[in-house]
């Protein structure tokens, strides 16, 4: 477990922070009153350093048709959909919401080329809203594998204002490689081909990098 560097900036201001409170409220306040900010100071800092944690994961045998879970967090959607910005066909969407308390890194869900990697700003509607997906602040990323063509999308949700993507078009990826990061309650929508095997159900609690979202169609 390390500590993801997106979250030093608000480390550094969070210890600050703290520092002023206690010199502040141990010169001038009384030991009770003292007592109570130094408690609520540790819980803060408790809370930046489990958001901005970085677990270690080994993504096991994942093999060349298996998408797996770009990030933490609950599966609240899965249907068929039209998606209307890259692939402009009938697509099946899983959607994972990520609560405060998950772990905010995602990772590639496959090995293959990035064929889009865009940034659309806009609202911030509640992440679960129906058009988060397609008014809100995103990103779309589209990756080609040897089995098909993915897109996934970062959203940001009405506390997350800000996205961190790491992707470049024309970028060669592993299945779990690094790919970005959203500060706060977000989502991530994935797009998948009709033909594939959906491997999570409604509700299901999930691990970026580690649990197999969907198996791709195999092509000789």
């Amino acid at each position: 477990m390390t500590f993801h560097r997106e979250g030093t900036a608000t480390l550094i201001v969070t210890l600050l922070f703290t520092a002023l409170v206690g010199y502040a409220s141990f010169t001038w306040l009384p030991n009770w009153a003292f007592y109570l900010l130094a408690i609520g100071c540790v819980v803060l800092l408790g809370l930046v350093i489990n958001f901005f944690r970085m677990p270690a994961r080994n993504i096991g045998s994942a093999q060349l048709e298996d998408v797996l879970c770009p990030s933490d967090g609950k599966v609240v959607v899965i249907e068929k959909v039209q998606e209307t910005e890259w692939f402009k066909d009938e697509r099946i969407q899983v959607s994972i919401f990520m609560s405060p308390l998950n772990v905010h890194a995602q990772w590639s869900p496959m090995a293959g080329r990035v064929l889009a990697a865009r940034y659309h700003p806009g609202k911030y509607l509640v992440a679960w809203h129906p058009k988060s997906s397609t008014e809100n602040e995103r990103t779309t990323h589209v990756i080609e594998g040897k089995h098909g063509t993915v897109l996934f999308r970062q959203i940001a949700g009405a506390v997350a204002r800000r996205i961190c993507w790491y992707l470049k078009e024309g970028d060669e990826l592993s299945h779990g490689d690094e790919v970005g990061f959203i500060k706060f309650g977000s989502r991530i929508d994935v797009f998948l081909p009709l033909d594939c095997e959906i491997c999570v159900a409604m509700d299901e609690d999930v691990t970026g990098r580690e649990t197999v979202l969907a198996r791709l169609k195999a092509t000789s």
